[in-house]
């Protein structure tokens, strides 16, 4: 009996959602393969090896992408059993169910594909009351994520450090799920504000796995490392004692960073280089509506805290959703340079564009539903059109923007962002943009900027490029 786990694309990371899942499946005695189709081939012949092939969906992009790997596995394995797990597995069961999967699980899905497995295993095939969704979590985690059978860390995302050397970069979650309620966030239809933690010794352990397998750095893949900030305290005091001189980065709402300003500092001297921050906006209008819980003053003072601490704050954002004014992009773009935040803003994040999936607590807006056309199968998302048609236009010049300068800096990058929105540039011989706003906006000249480390691949999260796109990060 042979378990096939594939994962299509993980923000360039060695899957935590590939490595666990094979833990729990080897200590049951089931042999397992694990597939990374965006660092390494996936053979015909792996395939037809396979009696169960779960497909690991973290994200709306790996789920667009595994579409055709999905009918490929049930061209070459017809008698496979297919099954999907991952935070978007269920938002789109329905979708994954008429592409012939079978077992649609839920986004911790350890134990139910250990379970499908053995059934597998004794009975030749699943049990059809596997196929429901399990909304159980599993709190058992001290299983320890089995990454051999992976590529190597070399092989993914790296650390690229100011003075241009770069760090090998390993990966891990301290915990599960989320205990807000952000209104765009794809997390909260299935977890519903519940969140747990992963044991210290279980974190630790994967750390140190990956560091003995060459990891510099550690980025740690929490929806927010501080939904639990003594617990998120105690891996990173550990890590700096049994892994001296390994650095690390971590996902933190600027609420947090405001509530637990005072464990900057701990951060710092522990090795954090940046804190990625999911702003999505500086118009406080448009941060009511995502229900993000904080304003534009929060961010500018979260920005300062990160500066004092000596830690560098990497902003993302949402920048064009229907409440977007082209006014309002300027302002955005103005506010960077001010901040000195033009180098720690990676480009994709200034041309991205609101995602609104199945289930998303979104479509309980009026503003929404007036804007939405019919759900799209092949995007999995429900379409929408900005109510001023040149709010488009400029994303969408923004974005080829993006994709057409992939060895320009930052900051090059950046300022033709700027010509755009003012009207300066054509970005589309046929499309007029802002012009006549350009004239009264003050232009912007940009003020020196510090290099930060950054990722080779930008993390973005609930607004994601289509796989078409993907080039572009």
């Amino acid at each position: 009996m042979r378990v096939l786990l594939v994962s299509t694309y993980d923000l360039g990371r060695q899957p935590f959602g590939l490595a666990s899942p094979a833990a729990w499946l080897q200590d049951a005695g089931v042999e397992v393969d694990c597939a990374d189709a965006s660092r390494e081939k996936l053979t015909d012949e792996r395939i037809a090896a396979a009696r169960l092939v779960a497909f690991y969906l973290p994200m709306h992009t790996a789920t667009r992408l595994a579409s055709p790997l999905i009918d490929r596995v049930r061209r070459v394995n017809p008698g496979a059993r297919l099954a999907a797990y991952g935070l978007y597995a269920p938002l789109n069961a329905a979708w994954l169910r008429e592409h012939g999967v079978e077992h649609v699980l839920g986004p911790e899905g350890e134990l139910e594909l250990t379970t499908l497995a053995r059934e597998a295993k004794v009975h030749g095939s699943p049990n059809p009351e596997s196929q429901r969704l399990v909304p159980h979590v599993d709190r058992r985690l001290l299983v320890i994520p089995h990454r051999d059978n992976l590529p190597p860390l070399a092989k993914y995302a790296q650390l690229q450090m100011p003075d241009g050397s770069t760090r090998v970069v390993g990966s891990t979650d301290s915990t599960r799920g989320c205990k807000h309620l952000c209104r765009h966030c794809p997390i909260v239809p299935v977890y519903k504000g519940r969140f747990h933690a992963i044991p210290v010794e279980a974190v630790l352990a994967d750390i140190r796995q990956q560091v003995a397998s060459g990891a510099q750095h550690v980025s740690f893949g929490d929806p927010d490392f501080l939904n639990g900030p003594t617990h998120a305290q105690r891996i990173v005091e550990r890590l700096a004692v049994e892994c001296p001189g390994v650095t690390y980065d971590a996902t933190i709402k600027i609420e947090h960073l405001l509530k637990h300003a005072s464990l900057l500092p701990v951060f710092a001297r522990t090795g954090c280089l940046f804190i990625t921050s999911a702003v999505e906006s500086i118009d406080d209008t448009v941060l009511q509506h995502l229900a993000k819980g904080h304003t534009r003053a929060d961010f500018v003072a979260a920005v300062g805290l990160c500066r004092d601490a000596g830690i560098a704050l990497a902003p993302t954002f949402v920048a064009f959703t229907p409440w977007t004014t082209l006014e309002g992009y300027q302002e955005l773009l103005h506010t960077l340079d001010d901040l000195e935040l033009v180098e720690q803003v990676a480009p994709i994040q200034l041309a991205i564009r609101l995602l609104i999936t199945n289930n998303s607590r979104l479509l309980e807006l009026p503003d929404i539903q007036s804007v939405i056309t019919e759900f799209d199968p092949a995007s999995l998302t429900w379409p929408w059109r900005h109510s001023d048609r040149r709010v488009d236009a400029l994303q969408q010049q923004v974005m080829r923007r993006v994709g057409n300068n992939p060895r320009a800096s930052r900051g090059e990058i950046f300022e033709a962002i700027r010509r755009l929105s003012e009207g300066t540039e054509r970005g589309d011989a046929s499309t007029h943009v802002a012009r006549s706003q350009s004239e009264s906006s003050p232009h912007l000249t940009l003020s020196p900027q510090r290099a930060v480390p950054v990722l080779s691949e930008n993390w973005y999260c609930c607004a994601e490029p289509s796989p078409e796109d993907m080039r572009l990060v």
